[in-house]
């Protein structure tokens, strides 16, 4: 890679910010051995200004955003709009709790959720909170100790998500002991299935191990109140699952009288192409849990959306924090919402992920690329590395090459090359950023990497 990416003044940036966060110390240690075993500093970015589809670095380049604030940024970046209603917010209430907004938008919320048939709801200020007040409200509204989760899952950063998170067992070291009330069942991928099954027969072990292992040799099945699942695994790699795996799990919760909770931080509001992810298995959890794009990346705003009889009347079931439903980030929710009806947002990203899908597949083709997959705008591609190292190092290098050439995606130490465009991002924008990758998985394939384990920006938040 050049020497110009990063650029002088982005590197001075992270220079200067590198020793102040988590890994400093040993971040120019790992550097030293990281260039003595020959492989070269990846990309790295910091944001200097954010607009619509692009950002742009202290050095003026700019690039696509396939980041998207992590995902959090549903109609690009910075709206004009939504900062508006933002700062009408702050001018009109500062911060109280009690306003008119969060009323107003706990009855949008209601009319959009699946089925209409979830009308309670109970704000939060992330994602992580949502997903730790729904399995707390469902193991009250139970009154059971144990909720099950999957492999590869990711619902947080808490010490509870961490818990429930099977995302890399790195999470939660130290905490192993503290996972008693948490049964880890496995997600029905559709690579690397074991033991020669067919992804049709691997489906059917995951529900017969929900059936038959977990109540014989884990936990009698009315002693669980829940099952958290992603309608498809966003930070685990975009796995997406079967409908036959959806619907049979909604049937086993059914017959054991568990709650089904759809963990849909990132995969709702029209990130998959409908307004929720889980839509496309035509079926409707108990409760249901909101983050991110709700406040279209201005504002935090997320919650828990619930049948009646769950948030109904559940006392023991508290949860929230000060900051939950703040003026602002109901009124950003609120405008996001009514961007999304008027300018057919879901729809756009639906189009946008049909463009996206045959090139995504024709990716197929290169030796190192082991499954392209997506539904929507929620769209992996996962690498094998010929050489025999691991599989990230191939990642990395993909993604650093779609940076030389201005298209900012995610991977971070993982195998899969990960896109989030903004839902309303131009049609002309997204095939150029799809080629930009195409190009860069090409040029991999033909010359190899020569980026790899030289450490990321210790926070995470470069772009890994």
């Amino acid at each position: 890679m050049s020497d110009e990416l990063p650029g002088k003044r982005t590197r001075a940036v992270l220079e200067r910010g590198i020793p102040v966060f988590r890994g400093g110390f040993s971040y120019e240690a790992r550097a030293r051995a990281a260039r003595q075993q020959g492989y070269e500093r990846p990309a790295q970015l910091i944001v200097d200004r954010a607009e619509g589809d692009f950002v742009w670095d202290p050095d003026g380049r700019r690039y696509i955003d396939l980041q998207n604030g992590w995902a959090t940024n549903p109609i690009g970046n910075a709206h004009p709009e939504i900062i508006e209603a933002v700062h009408a917010a702050h001018k009109r209430y500062g911060f109280h709790y009690e306003h008119e907004l969060r009323y107003e938008l706990a009855e949008r919320l209601a009319e959009i959720m699946p089925g209409r048939a979830l009308p309670r709801f109970s704000f939060e200020v992330s994602g992580t909170e949502a997903a730790e007040a729904a399995v707390f409200i469902a193991l009250c509204h139970k009154k059971r100790r144990y909720v099950i989760a999957f492999s590869s899952s990711y619902h947080g950063e808490s010490i509870a998500t961490k818990l429930m998170s099977g995302y890399d067992g790195s999470r939660n070291r130290y905490l192993e002991a503290w996972t008693g009330g948490v049964i880890k069942a496995p997600y029905p991928y559709s690579d690397d299935i074991p033991a020669g099954m067919s992804e049709d027969q691997y489906v059917e072990y995951c529900l017969w191990y929900l059936r038959n292992h977990i109540p014989k040799c884990i936990a009698p099945t009315d002693s669980i109140a829940a099952v958290l699942v992603e309608p498809g695994l966003a930070e685990g790699g975009n796995w997406l699952p079967t409908p036959a795996f959806m619907r049979g799990l909604r049937e086993l919760c059914d017959e054991n009288d568990w709650l089904l909770i759809a963990d849909e931080v990132l995969t709702g509001l029209g990130r998959t192409g409908k307004m929720w992810g889980i839509e496309h298995y035509e079926v409707i959890p108990d409760l249901l849990v909101v983050g991110k794009n709700l406040s279209g990346g201005i504002e935090p705003c997320a919650g828990v959306a619930a049948r009646d009889e769950i948030l109904g009347d559940n006392p023991q079931s508290g949860t929230g924090s000060t900051f939950a439903a703040t003026p602002a980030g109901c009124a950003a929710g609120l405008k996001t919402l009514e961007i999304y009806e008027r300018d057919g947002v879901v729809a756009h990203a639906a189009r946008l992920g049909e463009i996206a899908a045959p090139i995504l597949k024709s990716w197929q083709k290169y030796p190192i690329v082991k499954q392209a997959r997506g539904v929507g705008l929620l769209l992996g591609v996962s690498f094998v590395n010929p050489s025999g190292e691991e599989d990230w190092i191939i990642a990395r290098a993909v993604r650093s090459r779609m940076m030389e050439n201005g298209v900012w995606a995610i991977s971070d130490q993982e195998e899969t090359v990960r896109m989030y465009p903004a839902l309303n991002m131009a049609e002309k924008v997204w095939r150029e950023a799809l080629q930009v990758m195409e190009d860069a998985i090409a040029h991999v394939s033909r010359h190899g990497h020569r980026e790899g384990d030289y450490p990321a920006f210790p926070t995470g938040e470069s772009g890994f």
